[in-house]
């Protein structure tokens, strides 16, 4: 088991990748403290992980919110003495908004949750891996959208454009202290994302999918979830500042 004895926090783990994602540290023996506004779901999985090797810890929360990712890291710090490794996986879309069309409002709640909680819990996890001297690791979850920045709304591909630098620059700042960090980048991935958009601009999605190569299947949360944990492991401890498009070879084209 790759963490053993590890300390663990994922956020955006209520469903999706997310879940997936705290689920597989917990069956490779890592306390994970999973964090989603939504308790009910992880008390499912924390229920669905007493037979693994490790467990999960729920942690309801909105991570938009810098009290509660300074509090999640804080709790993983308190209940195992340290962090080993910060998965930033929670966020949300934009219905496909172009600028013409984007409200302050929806600018503002995109880049809390999918910018400002990343930052904000980066900051704290790194202040307590120097504190206690871990070699840890953080992982964040951007988008293909971070990378080719056309096939998104503006606000979502503003940012995780925003994630893919800001880990760059962690990566970079942090080597000396032992510290990776790394960004994964996934193209369509099946999860409950896409249903939660309501007012979906038929502008942006009629230019996001013209010339759409249809013919590329969509990923599963398990295809994210085994790069995530393999770059958390020591089997990637030579890479820091990398960032991985994990799209079905969507960023070929």
């Amino acid at each position: 088991m790759r963490f053993e004895g590890k300390c663990v926090v994922v956020t955006g783990a209520s469903s999706g990748m997310g879940r997936k994602i705290a689920l597989d540290f917990a069956k490779e023996g890592a306390t994970v403290v999973a964090v989603a506004r939504r308790k009910e779901r992880l008390d499912e999985i924390a229920a669905e992980a007493e037979e693994f090797a490790g467990k999960i810890l729920p942690y309801p929360g909105d991570v938009s919110k810098e009290e509660v990712c300074n509090g999640m890291v804080d709790y993983a710090v308190e209940t195992c003495g340290k962090l080993d490794v910060l998965v930033n996986n929670a966020g949300i879309m934009d219905e496909f908004t172009p600028i013409g069309e984007m409200s302050n409002d929806l600018y503002e709640r995109v880049m809390a949750v999918n910018l400002n909680g990343p930052i904000y819990a980066m900051r704290r996890a790194v202040q307590v891996m120097i504190e206690k001297g871990t070699k840890g690791n953080i992982v964040n979850v951007a988008s293909i959208g971070g990378v080719r920045g056309c096939r998104a709304g503006v606000a979502y591909t503003a940012s995780k454009h925003a994630i893919v630098g800001a880990t760059k620059n962690t990566a970079y700042m942090y080597t000396a202290n032992g510290i990776r960090c790394n960004v994964v980048c996934p193209g369509g991935v099946e999860t409950e994302v896409m249903n939660s958009q309501k007012n979906i601009s038929q502008f942006g999605m009629g230019r996001i999918m013209a010339g759409l190569d249809t013919s590329i299947p969509q990923g599963q949360p398990e295809d994210i979830s085994s790069a995530v944990l393999y770059i958390a492991s020591d089997d990637a401890k030579f890479m820091t500042g990398a960032e991985i498009a994990i799209d079905g070879g969507v960023s070929c084209n």
